[in-house]
């Protein structure tokens, strides 16, 4: 596997530019210890051996992981993040780190630009490109990623990835480079539900490293069913903008005999929360914008990072008092809409789903549904205040590309939104699922 996995990177990375550094020798040497565990009758579970990406985000001791930006490019860390020990324990074999937009956002990096596999004219979006274009194109079995505000899901969307953006805290940071410390979470890339339920079982787990993790068990039963199952949507997210993937996957849903009913949020100001955004990844990269290095930085738009650091700037003590108690707000919405049903389902940019839900670190679970045939997208952007995916050229030639859908859940509860993601897998059907690898 690690071989056919290799070869593969050799011949369509550079066409997805989706790794920041391939490691073939050490690859080869865990998967030749895999199998001498395995004729020593040794097996330490279903990743044993099984190849995978990491984000270029997460430390990993005498390899370069230079976060995608230029002023790191040669930063080499003494040490491993805690989730490479994890994956190491569980047997699976490290191929190489995979491309993140610089700093963790959008799909520019010090090398390039990632490509989205179904259609090499347009990026992948990000911040974990790589992580979902090389799990896309068949280069691993599965990549890390993380999310502070779609990185995991929105990437998914484009390639057609499945990605699982746990519960806040649930997944250690211990070792991979903070960019908003009340926000950043991690989580598997797959091509299949039951894959990102097998990782995250090896990834969850407490760490006295990072202050954030929380001890929570993971629970997730592949056969369990969904009797009782309440699961909502959001009325206008089914509206004008909804396309048919959006529209089959909820007749998906109640074809499978769950209960489907229509929820609302109350009427909150949602996106001035990206303020706190703002400010954390400010102060974090505070270095950068003092001494002028972000002027390193391929990307240079209005909304990328360094004009958005420096606008953060600008905010007042007074600004973050009313923001702390506007999330505070977002919070008890969203709990009083969990208390309703046991689960959200929506298009990607469904209602303020995708800041919200970020911001009080409940789970998602996007699947791919289908496929459309659309124009190259733009990029995504932070320029006005908001993070938009980009919209598609309707001049241009089409391509034929995957659509996905999201499921929320309640905290810590992501086994329930597993079960329903495997279930509608099965009712997709697998034809419409995998057409095949992107060539």
């Amino acid at each position: 596997m690690t071989e056919i996995y290799l070869a593969r990177i050799e011949a369509l990375g550079p066409k997805l530019e989706c790794l920041a550094m391939v490691t073939p020798e050490l690859a080869r040497a865990e998967a030749d210890a895999a199998d001498a565990l395995l004729r020593a009758g040794v097996n330490l579970g279903p990743l044993h051996g099984i190849p995978y990406g990491l984000k270029d985000l997460f430390d990993t001791k005498g390899i370069v992981t230079g976060w995608g930006a230029e002023p790191f490019r040669e930063r080499v860390p003494e040490n491993d993040a805690t989730i490479v020990r994890k994956l190491r324990a569980a047997g699976a074999v490290l191929l190489g780190k995979t491309t993140v937009g610089a700093l963790a956002y959008n799909d520019i990096w010090y090398g390039g630009r990632t490509r989205n596999p179904w259609n090499l004219n347009e990026g992948s979006s990000g911040s974990s490109a790589g992580s979902a274009s090389a799990t896309a194109a068949g280069l691993c079995a599965f990549a890390i990623g993380t999310e502070t505000l779609g990185s995991i899901t929105s990437p998914s969307q484009r390639c057609g990835t499945t990605g699982l953006r746990p519960t806040f805290g649930r997944v250690s940071r211990a070792g991979g480079m903070a960019l908003c410390w009340s926000l950043d979470k991690v989580g598997p890339i797959c091509r299949s539900v039951e894959d990102t339920a097998i990782v995250l079982a090896a990834l969850n787990g407490p760490d006295l490293a990072d202050r954030s993790s929380i001890d929570a068990p993971f629970h997730f039963d592949a056969n369990a069913d969904f009797a009782g199952m309440r699961l909502g949507y959001l009325p206008e997210a089914f509206g004008e903008g909804a396309n048919a993937v959006d529209h089959a996957a909820l007749e998906a849903v109640r074809r499978l005999g769950i209960e489907v009913v229509e929820v609302s949020l109350p009427d909150l100001p949602y996106g001035s929360l990206m303020n706190i955004l703002y400010a954390e990844a400010a102060a974090a990269f505070e270095e950068l914008t003092l001494t002028d290095l972000d002027d390193t930085l391929t990307w240079q738009d209005e909304g990328a990072w360094p004009n958005t650091f420096r606008k953060a700037r600008f905010l007042s003590a007074v600004d973050h008092v009313q923001l702390d108690r506007l999330r505070y707000q977002v919070m008890l919405a969203l709990d009083g809409l969990f208390s309703q049903v046991d689960a959200l389902i929506g298009p990607f940019m469904t209602g303020p789903m995708l800041i919200a839900s970020n911001f009080t670190g409940h789970p998602c679970l996007h699947l791919r549904a289908g496929f459309l045939d659309v124009g190259t997208r733009s990029d995504a952007s932070l320029g006005e205040g908001k993070l938009t995916t980009g919209e598609p050229d309707a001049a241009g030639p089409t391509f034929r590309v995957p659509q996905g859908i999201s499921i929320w859940g309640r905290l810590f509860e992501e086994g329930s939104i597993l079960n329903l993601g495997m279930a509608l897998e099965r009712e997709f059907g697998v034809a419409a699922l995998r057409p095949g690898l992107p060539s």
